[in-house]
């Protein structure tokens, strides 16, 4: 097995035990009325759909429910859960239901009704006072600069090959696939996530004797449906050593993998491709990025990119502290803003062409990635090196991510960059 040590996910995370049933605690008898109010705050936030919530005294309530909308299940195990809610956001709910203090027994739904609500909901599910600091300051210290780049992709890529191998499609694609139909089962992921590489190369315009470069190249997937379809002279950029090395014994000599930093890339090309790189990006380094594009690509060249955004209306608020995502799964990250990040792709004079949406594409590809996830969890398939710890962690991000794109306040976006002649 050549993955790190999954364990470091949890360097920030202390898990206690599941705490014992009962009758409530007095002190739970006395905070209880100050929860009720936290709830009454969420309660007027839940425009759309509703939760169905069991409190730490036996007791029951509806939350929302006053127009149609996403449906769930929430058991409160102990008031503390909303306490970590109301100061952590969702780092501070992750660490509640890793904790055993609040359970569901299907946490998709939960998530796409956070989203959904999310304009409404304002502060009540986001980080505040000293978490919110401390979320920021851990944030600013993984930042992407070179050599905090290598680190971050590190700490995610360089899980191994041998774990991704087991739960992604056959051609080791790690981004949302492009279905014929997202709500229909038939079609396999392997064909989807083909169609989404077509969705991308016919955005380059490719033919025989052109260059092009992917800047954060995966497993080689993309490279390899691009050379198929034309003689190309190809350059991958990563810097992942565990990609790199999967990619140059999958593409062999006709390919150039290189571990080296978008900044740092030489040369000309006639096209480029990009997809899901620029959420490992930082808001901070947009501009750097899209200055390399610029600088990358002859006249008249195309850059196809594909990127996830979240909703402007809540960007401010996300870019202000650390979310579980940022703080368990991706350091660094940061999802984009669509406006903005548009205004800098004209600024560095790079026309804008043809986005396209298929958010609901993607809740489809993680729901496909965490049932096959389990499969090889059932069937004992995980290396012995993956705790239980990392397992619930993994598979609640794919769920968390799910019901994110679900809830419509995250999208994912083709979009063609065009260097005029």
């Amino acid at each position: 097995m050549n993955a790190v040590d999954p364990r470091r996910g949890r360097r920030a995370l202390t898990l206690r035990r599941p705490p014992r049933s009962g009758a409530p605690s007095l002190m739970g008898k006395r905070v209880g009325p100050l929860f009720h109010r936290l709830l009454d705050r969420i309660d007027q936030g839940l425009e759309q759909g509703a939760i169905d919530a069991t409190l730490p005294d036996g007791t029951r309530r509806l939350l929302g429910g006053r127009a149609p909308g996403p449906h769930c299940e929430v058991h409160l195990v102990r008031w503390r859960a909303l306490l970590r809610l109301a100061t952590g956001g969702s780092a501070g709910w992750y660490r509640a239901w890793a904790a055993g203090e609040w359970t569901s027994p299907d946490p998709v739904p939960l998530f796409a009704l956070f989203m959904r609500n999310a304009v409404a909901l304002g502060q009540s599910a986001r980080p505040r006072g000293p978490a919110r600091w401390a979320g920021r300051l851990l944030h600013w210290s993984r930042r992407n600069s070179r050599t905090g780049s290598r680190d971050n992709i590190a700490y995610h890529y360089d899980l191994g090959n041998d774990f991704y191998s087991l739960w992604l499609d056959e051609d080791m694609h790690y981004s949302s696939a492009l279905f014929l139909d997202p709500d229909s089962p038939i079609e396999s992921l392997e064909r989807a996530q083909r169609r989404k590489v077509d969705a991308i190369l016919d955005r380059l315009n490719l033919n025989d004797g052109a260059s092009l470069l992917e800047i954060g190249c995966g497993w080689g997937g993309l490279a390899e449906q691009a050379m198929a379809r034309c003689h190309l002279a190809y350059s991958g950029l990563t810097l992942s050593s565990e990609q790199a090395d999967y990619a140059r014994d999958r593409l062999g000599s006709g390919a150039q993998i290189l571990l080296t930093d978008y900044r740092d890339a030489q040369g000309q090309y006639d096209a480029i491709a990009s997809v899901e790189m620029v959420e490992a990006v930082g808001q901070r380094y947009w501009p750097a990025y899209l200055a390399a594009i610029h600088r990358l690509l002859k006249p008249g060249g195309r850059a196809a990119i594909q990127y996830i955004l979240i909703d402007d209306a809540i960007f401010e608020s996300y870019a202000r502290g650390a979310d579980f995502i940022q703080t368990y799964i991706f350091p660094g990250g940061m999802l984009i803003s669509q406006s903005r990040f548009r205004a800098l792709a004209e600024r560095q004079g790079l026309e804008w062409r043809d986005a396209r949406g298929f958010g609901l594409h993607y809740a489809e590809t993680l729901r496909r990635w965490r049932e096959r996830f389990d499969r090889v969890i059932e069937e004992g398939g995980l290396p012995s090196s993956f705790d239980q710890h990392f397992v619930a962690m993994w598979r609640y991000y794919l769920m968390y991510c799910e019901g994110g794109f679900r809830g419509g306040g995250i999208d994912v976006v083709q979009v063609t960059l065009v260097k005029p002649a």
